[in-house]
């Protein structure tokens, strides 16, 4: 129970933050105030929510789960690629777009695009499949919520109830403090799951026996040895994941956090500090993850792994029931609470499992985006606002977050997707696909309504199709994948053991070239918006 009574006191202490913000009286508008905190957050704040808004359940749980599957090559799939593209994006796109919002008062980036390219209901669509493409990235964080207490009291809180409780919770602080409230909740969460990466290497890595005794253990067991390589990823499935990052500022979370900063200089530190965040924060649970395997002890890892031992020695002679019943017996997203359970001291636990907690509840971002989103595009563009005043727009965003987190957690009851997966095979691939959007809107002057409406509709029918994909070709035992169309001699299409491939590339590869290529084939070809707004949006 005690660690357990940790997290109770952290979940109060988040509660009370976020109520504490609600009773702040508004800077400006109220919409502008409740949905951006009035413009107005300072460079630490600005850094640290940020961060920890980008950085969810997948961060840790998902990176561990992943890592203690498929070895140390986690680190370069996700966290190298990521802190070179991310500083880069936020640096050339973020800052443009905080200057756009600023100066013409937009709240999300479809209200951009709506300006921008004169279009109405084109940006309902854009509006639509964003929203779509994000509640799989909040239902991460319902059921990394209900992992975490699952684990952490010992099954004494059952997964429903986990979920539950940190759904009510995040709902309640975004509820009442609004962007403000979850600002300042994430800066405490980020300072709290930063402190953590250190905190655990060093304790769980201690009661391991130490890092290099750890490493020499991996490394002279034939089943363990290859989880310090990169030999189960292919080269280009590898290289795939760096286009995953182009998701960050494409996430409309992200975007509209970019249109909080106070002023644009307090983009620098973010820059300077993101890849800083990103080691102490990756580099722990990647190796955690992957020392993991050295604990057989834990009667629960020795499960997992002895499911991925007969999953690749029998899993060709399976039936796709059976290959799917066992690899759902591989998921190791509680791994890292497993470590933690069993070579930390019981109050460290209780602290450490706070700091988890910190990063699994960094979905609040995503539900006060859909929120401000909804508000914003569909109500207030609809006459919502104008016939019912402003304040209107706040009681609108405030009921629209208790339905989609109600949604959210009806769909985590049932889902049985791991984090990691879930997260890279839907929302990084198809916002990734969207960043040509933000980049075209943004800086080409000849991009039209009519490119985005079919990069649009290609995204929408990409995601689509890896989804039905990979439901009527269910994924093979661990090994080569299953061809499903070859031509010329290149394997074009492919059901891979963990997702799909595509001439041996990850979906969002071919997903984000395309949308790059109808934003500007089909603007090349379809009438302009007017001079006015051209020179409007490009004389700043």
């Amino acid at each position: 129970m005690i660690p357990t009574l940790f997290v109770a006191v952290y979940l109060a202490a988040v509660l009370y933050i976020g109520i504490f913000a609600f009773r702040r009286k508004p800077a400006g508008g109220a919409a502008e105030d409740y949905f951006l905190a009035g413009r107005s957050l300072g460079p630490y704040v600005f850094l640290l929510s940020l961060f920890g808004t980008h950085m969810t359940a997948f961060a840790i749980l998902g990176s561990s789960g992943f890592s203690f599957n498929n070895g140390i090559v986690t680190f370069g799939l996700m966290a190298s690629s990521s802190a070179l593209i991310v500083p880069l994006l936020l640096l050339f796109i973020g800052t443009r777009l905080w200057a756009v919002g600023k100066k013409f008062g937009h709240f999300t980036p479809v209200q951009i695009f709506r300006d921008r390219w004169e279009c109405g209901h084109i940006g309902t669509l854009i509006f639509l499949l964003q929203a779509a493409l994000l509640v799989p990235y909040i239902i991460i964080g319902v059921i990394g919520g209900g992992t975490t207490l699952n684990v952490i009291s010992g099954g004494l809180v059952p997964y429903w109830l986990g979920g539950l409780v940190v759904a009510c919770v995040v709902m309640s602080y975004v509820f009442f403090g609004g962007m403000r409230g979850t600002a300042w909740v994430n800066t405490f969460q980020t300072t709290l799951f930063l402190g953590f990466g250190t905190i655990a290497v060093i304790v769980i890595g201690a009661g391991m026996g130490g890092f290099t005794e750890t490493v020499n253990a991996l490394a002279s067991n034939v089943r363990t040895a290859p989880l310090l390589t990169r030999e189960r990823v292919s080269p280009l499935f590898f290289l795939s994941y760096t286009f995953n990052p182009l998701s960050a500022i494409a996430f409309p979370h992200i975007s509209i956090f970019c249109l909080t900063a106070k002023h644009m200089a307090q983009f620098k530190k973010t820059v300077i500090l993101y890849p800083l965040c990103i080691l102490l924060i990756w580099l722990p649970c990647v190796f955690l993850g992957v020392a993991a395997n050295r604990s057989s002890d834990i009667p629960a890892i020795k499960a997992k792994q002895e499911a991925r031992g007969l999953l690749a020695s029998k899993g060709a002679t399976m039936s796709p029931e059976e290959r799917d019943d066992l690899r759902s017996k591989t998921n190791a997203d509680d791994v890292m609470l497993l470590l933690l359970d069993r070579y930390a001291p019981t109050w460290l636990a209780g602290l450490l499992g706070a700091g988890i907690m910190a990063a699994v509840m960094a979905s609040d971002s995503q539900i006060l985006a859909l929120s401000t989103m909804f508000t914003e595009d569909f109500f207030a563009y609809y006459g919502g606002t104008k016939r019912y005043g402003e304040q209107s727009a706040v009681v609108v965003g405030r009921a629209f977050i208790v339905f989609i987190t109600a949604v959210a957690y009806a769909i985590a009851l049932v889902v049985k997707a791991n984090i990691f997966d879930l997260a890279i095979q839907f929302a990084f691939a198809g916002y990734s696909a969207l960043s040509p959007l933000l980049v075209a809107a943004l800086f080409w002057r000849g991009s039209t309504k009519w490119g985005a409406l079919a990069s649009t509709i290609w995204v929408t029918s990409a995601v689509l199709g890896v989804a039905f994909f990979q439901g009527a070709f269910p994924a093979p035992a661990p090994g080569p994948p299953t061809v499903v169309m070859q031509w010329n001699g290149w394997d074009v299409l492919a059901r891979t053991p963990g997702g799909t491939a595509v001439f041996g590339f990850s979906p969002v590869v071919p997903m984000t070239i395309i949308s790059a290529l109808l934003v500007w084939g089909v603007s090349l070809v379809t009438p302009k918006p007017s001079r006015e707004t051209i020179d409007k949006y490009f004389s700043l």
